[in-house]
């Protein structure tokens, strides 16, 4: 979302933008034709087959047209890291002189290093990757990952930049129908780095009426491990298991009291900001890289990684019907004004120009 966000914005704003990428749509294959541009929502965008079905994503046909026209753009912008599109098109780049700016995307966190494939990362990292990321100038989105970066790497120039959210159409009614307990939400990608174990023991012994939702998808056979937990837990007629939502994601965010993401790492976090667009205020763990600017405008709560520090805090809010109805009221729109989109893409398009005067 944010990168295809991103360069709409672009386009809009009179940046020739075209994007390649691969025709991967998880296990399968987008249906379009590889290798023919085509527009979409005003970008120009080619799909290019790959050769790898897992996350390598290798796509000889993208790497043969990004060095045969390298030369014709001002810069390469690369999205995440750990994939051989992201990669070799960074070495094809440098090569050829053209500058390059790298938007990790939370791949290159101190948890991402530890989590999978670990021994593989630190090994690429140090027999090319290092090399290339000094090289490249680097896009972060939080305070957060930009001390991850500083640790990791000596890039030429670190820009922090928030990404860009698409909002609901309209500044959100006010009120909600008021209900007997506290209505909680979870609305993610559900794999392991958000943490939702941690959630279901905080709730496992809390004293408080609440609902669970939990609105997202992921690997069937964890998210059949995570339901056996919350079981185990005796947490199953209090949650709602709702799947993936997108359409009417906004509408199902201000139907609730409080979003709740206990990520272990987390660079950004749209999420966060789409439930305060909504009014609904937040918990998150200190590991979202959005935590300080939570605090800062105090749109919600700010915990420990663990159990005890969500339990109190989920008790604690429970009791605070007054701040929660006052984020309803102010973050909406100062949400709207923090992240507008004229302002961010005069931070990108400031970014860019940057980069190509030094280039």
């Amino acid at each position: 979302m944010s990168v295809s966000k991103l360069s709409e914005e672009l386009a809009r704003a009179g940046c020739e933008t075209e994007v390649f990428t691969t025709t991967a749509n998880g296990t399968t294959e987008l249906p379009v034709i590889p290798g023919e541009a085509a527009r979409i929502d005003g970008v120009k965008v080619t799909y290019f087959k790959r050769i790898t079905k897992d996350h390598t994503h290798y796509s000889p046909a993208l790497l043969r047209k990004l060095r045969k026209e390298v030369r014709n753009f001002d810069l390469v912008h690369i999205h995440a890291w750990w994939n051989l599109v992201s990669v070799l098109s960074c070495r094809i780049a440098l090569k050829h002189g053209v500058p390059v700016i790298v938007s990790p995307r939370g791949t290159l966190s101190g948890y991402s290093f530890s989590n999978k494939n670990s021994l593989a990362k630190r090994l690429i990292h140090a027999l090319l990757g290092k090399k290339l990321l000094n090289a490249s100038y680097i896009h972060v989105t939080s305070e957060r990952e930009r001390e991850a970066m500083e640790k990791l790497t000596g890039t030429k120039k670190i820009f922090n930049i928030p990404n860009f959210i698409a909002f609901p159409a309209g500044i959100p009614v006010e009120g909600i129908t008021q209900s007997d307990h506290l209505r909680l939400i979870f609305l993610s990608r559900i794999e392991e780095k958000k943490g939702l174990e941690i959630l279901f023991e905080a709730l496992s012994d809390i004293h408080i009426p609440y609902r669970l939702t939990i609105a997202g998808d992921g690997d069937t056979a964890y998210i059949n491990n995570l339901k056996k937990f919350a079981e185990e837990l005796g947490l199953t007629n209090n949650i709602d298991w709702i799947g993936f939502k997108n359409d009417n994601k906004f509408d199902i965010l201000q139907q609730h009291d409080l979003f709740v993401l206990p990520s272990y790492d987390e660079n950004f976090g749209n999420a966060v900001i789409e439930s305060l667009s909504t009014g609904t205020a937040v918990l998150i763990s200190n590991n979202v890289g959005l935590a300080t600017y939570i605090e800062q405008k105090k749109f919600g709560w700010v915990c420990n990684q663990d159990a005890l520090s969500f339990r109190e805090k989920i008790t604690s809010i429970a009791e605070q019907q007054d701040e929660l109805l006052r984020i309803r009221k102010e973050a909406p729109g100062i949400i709207r004004n923090d992240f507008s989109e004229r302002a961010l893409v005069k931070k990108y398009i400031e970014m860019y120009k940057e980069v190509i005067a030094n280039g």
